[in-house]
């Protein structure tokens, strides 16, 4: 077991080094596509719409979570102009701290900016309608993702909903020696989802990405 163990932990501390290096600005979070931000955020925006107001099974929009949150680009985007109060969790300090500035005004709408790895937060039970996880799943090993699941499901109000958007492998899964992480296919994603007790409720692919980058999927999840 010791292995594991080191490399597991080795696996997170590399994956900190290299944010910790890393500008905080939105071309930075996108790992030079800033570009590409406007269509993310409008293919989420409509993603998250549907789901979202009054009605059997819809969401309320009084709390939202955004994981991995970097500087705030989609709290700022997408979480802030349909939530009351947003959270923000991240790993990186630094991206926090530049993150008050850069949400400006709307920073005064933040609850809480935590620091911290997915691994080993623990959101309040029943605290949100929405939490949103994007491009971070990957710094998660699958024990650490399907038991951070499972708390978020704990950490949501009625019908609330977990949102996971990232990029998805063709086939099986696919390291990165550069930033630490994995990106795995559409299928393991399904059932580590499964695995953590929830239930898809809608998939979509996201559209209009450049070619050369890794396809990206956006999951509901209850």
């Amino acid at each position: 077991m010791g292995d594991i163990a080191d490399d597991e932990a080795s696996f997170y501390s590399n994956a900190e080094d290299y944010w910790r290096e890393v500008p905080p600005t939105v071309d930075g979070m996108l790992g030079g596509y800033g570009s590409i931000s406007n269509i993310d955020i409008n293919g989420s925006k409509a993603f998250l719409k549907k789901f979202l107001g009054d009605g059997e099974g819809k969401t309320g929009t009084g709390c939202a979570l955004d994981c991995g949150a970097g500087i705030g680009r989609i709290t700022k985007r997408l979480l802030l102009p349909l939530f009351r109060i947003v959270d923000l969790v991240d790993v990186t300090q630094e991206f926090l701290d530049k993150a008050a500035v850069y949400l400006g005004e709307d920073s005064k709408r933040v609850g809480n900016f935590f620091c911290s790895g997915l691994q080993e937060f623990v959101p309040d039970c029943g605290r949100y309608n929405v939490i949103w996880i994007q491009w971070v799943i990957g710094h998660l090993t699958d024990t650490h993702l399907v038991e951070f699941l499972q708390r978020c499901q704990k950490a949501l109000k009625p019908n609330g909903l977990i949102v996971i958007k990232d990029n998805v492998s063709y086939e099986g899964v696919v390291p990165d020696e550069v930033d630490s992480s994995v990106c795995r296919d559409l299928e393991i994603v399904r059932s580590l989802v499964s695995r953590a007790g929830l239930r898809i409720i809608h998939e979509e692919q996201q559209m209009n990405f450049p070619k050369e980058i890794y396809q990206v999927h956006t999951l509901a999840l209850r």
